[in-house]
């Protein structure tokens, strides 16, 4: 029932469009931090929580699931949607998975939407990846990175795309491909893994890792190709940098160093419940910012970094013992910042311009896509912060800068936004997208010289407690009402040989609040379906590996889904938490009940 999510990042722009003559968004627009007067934000209709000075306007809203974005020189913003079953197999847009935008009369949203590239017809699913580099833009659509020029004043291409790379991996748990371009055509690429640790049976309870990790082959890195060449072909030659689950963000320093996000592992406690107390699932491992060197070796599967220790420990599937045991993990590289455990870091951006406030002008941006492996206890994430930098190091610690996305609940299921990709426009705009409705949202400054950094939030201290056990991480609007489960689940059928008792307990363990962890993190909150696992709620459902019966769920739970149909995330044997035989028939029983309701019970 805890499928593995699946996180994407977006990359700042490299290169231009140079040939593009068309309108910029007025430069009045975006009031620099160098002496203008402080103005209101008459537009502001974003919803985001943002510093004092800051604005923000919805850019563009239901593009489709907006994964990376760039912006060229002339202020149109590019953006690669992604489609398929990890967003329930939705209805792409006919017109093709990237997509144009321009304001064109600087209202701060774009007034023009033009579709180009692959459709669904095509053959296309979509991808993550985006870049400009000398003029075109660089895109990745199902298991290629392709490169589309323009013909002089045009927005989209008028001509078929050319293939740079091919045969990028798409199985597993992490299919996507962001990527850089270096001022050199230098394209760096995000091969990240197939699994969570490398074990001989992905995501599953004491199973060890596999020795060596012949994954590390083709994937779990960084690869180097070149974006001057066409028709190259992706191999284990090409790899830069190894041990890196999922380095989704990418930026380039003014000194030519190159930084990338990692994903920490998931699962520590649910797999290994004899090394790790529960609270551990939602506080270990940290989320990485990785100083890229060549023939880098971060440590993955064997490491991961534990904060509350400041170092890369050795994963339990390799013989560690909570933190505890080192071992080789003393000469892999760790991080030069961390972040709270399973944020999901998305993309990263460095911001070189001028109108945001100076101290913003030495660091990196960082949308964080959101966590789902925290629960039961309050998810995290769901926001953009600013990571100041002292050179490779960083100059203090992290700041929300943006947030508010999600909505009032922070969970996979009910977020009304996440963020996905970064960008920062020519005149100094960031723009931030969000790929479950498709909104891109634009960020200026107009607070004037004297920045108010009392209006700053610092993200939370690493070592922060895991905090309270959650069904939500807010209070719905209807108000809290203590007996409304219990209430909704007498109301619910009772299957044969079960009793409402047992279906009440049910729902206590499917919502964690019973039995060490929760199935909404992948099957949402009340059963509806997330893009990490199937709906099991309302009789419209097909089930995929029982035929809905009471004693064929309990059996799927018992045992697992070690190959699934549909989602590329196994799901371990009791959704990876340590039930009793009478807890297994009891979420069973709760299972059974709602599927057998209407609608979801809430």
């Amino acid at each position: 029932m805890w499928n593995n999510m699946l996180r994407s990042a977006a990359l700042p722009v490299l290169g231009f469009i140079g040939a593009m003559s068309v309108s910029v968004i007025p430069a009045e627009k975006a009031v620099s931090a160098n002496g203008a007067a402080k103005q209101e934000c008459p537009n502001d209709d974003s919803g985001l929580k943002l510093p004092t000075g800051f604005c923000a306007t919805v850019f563009a809203d239901g593009i489709g699931h907006a994964r990376q974005i760039v912006v060229a020189p002339s202020g149109i913003v590019y953006a690669n949607t992604w489609s398929g079953k990890y967003y329930g197999n939705d209805t792409p847009h006919s017109g093709g998975f990237l997509v144009a935008l321009q304001d064109k009369n600087g209202s701060g949203k774009a007034s023009l939407i033009e579709r180009f590239g692959e459709t669904v017809a095509t053959g296309g699913k979509g991808g993550t990846g985006i870049a400009i580099y000398k003029g075109a833009i660089y895109a990745e659509i199902n298991d290629q990175i392709v490169r589309y020029s323009f013909s002089k004043d045009a927005i989209v291409p008028d001509g078929p795309a050319d293939t740079i790379v091919s045969g990028l991996p798409l199985t597993g748990d992490h299919p996507m491909h962001p990527f850089i371009i270096a001022t050199d055509g230098a394209m760096y690429v995000d091969v990240a893994t197939a699994t969570n640790a490398c074990q001989e049976k992905n995501r599953t309870p004491k199973s060890p890792g596999l020795k060596p990790c012949t994954e590390l082959e083709t994937r779990g890195g960084v690869w180097r190709f070149d974006a001057n060449k066409t028709n190259q072909i992706f191999s284990p030659a090409g790899r830069f940098a190894t041990g890196i689950r999922n380095a989704e963000g990418f930026a380039i320093e003014p000194d030519g160093q190159m930084l990338v996000t990692q994903h920490g592992r998931d699962q520590l406690y649910a797999n290994w419940p004899g090394l790790y107390k529960p609270e551990q699932e939602a506080t270990l491992p940290a989320e990485e910012l990785l100083l890229l060197k060549s023939n880098g070796d971060y440590g993955w599967p064997e490491c991961y970094y534990d904060a509350f220790q400041q170092k890369l420990t050795l994963a339990p599937e390799y013989g560690g013992d909570s933190g505890k045991a080192i071992g080789p993990c003393a000469n892999k590289l760790g991080p030069i910042a961390a972040f709270p455990a399973h944020w999901a870091p998305n993309a990263m951006a460095r911001y070189d311009k001028e109108q945001f406030p100076a101290r913003y002008r030495n660091g990196v941006f960082i949308a964080f896509h959101g966590s789902w492996d925290r629960a039961p206890y309050p998810q995290g994430g769901y926001n953009v912060v600013f990571q100041p930098l002292n050179g490779d190091q960083p100059g203090g610690r992290c700041e929300i800068f943006a947030d508010g996305f999600a909505g009032t609940v922070e969970s996979p299921a009910q977020a009304l936004h996440r963020p996905s990709g970064l960008a920062v426009g020519p005149d100094g705009s960031l723009y931030v997208s969000d790929d479950i409705r498709g909104r891109i949202y634009r960020i200026v400054y107009r607070g004037g010289a004297n920045f108010d950094s009392a209006g700053v939030t610092s993200c939370p201290n690493l070592t922060a407690p895991a905090g309270k056990i959650v069904e939500t991480a807010a209070n719905p609007p209807e108000g809290t009402h203590p007996d409304a489960g219990a209430a909704a689940a007498s109301n619910l059928a009772v299957p044969q040989g079960a009793t409402r008792q047992m279906v009440q307990l049910g729902g206590r363990i499917f919502h964690g609040q019973v039995g060490g962890a929760a199935c909404t993190g992948c099957h949402g909150d009340s059963g509806q379906g997330t893009p990490l696992g199937p709906m099991l709620a309302g009789t419209t459902k097909q089930w995929l590996w029982s035929d809905g019966s009471y004693a064929g769920i309990q059996k799927t739970i018992t045992q697992g889904v070690s190959q699934p149909k549909e989602y590329r995330s196994p799901m371990p044997p009791m959704g990876g938490a340590q039930l009793t035989p009478d807890q297994v028939s009891a979420v069973s029983a709760y299972v059974w009940s709602i599927s057998h309701s209407a609608s979801p019970a809430q």
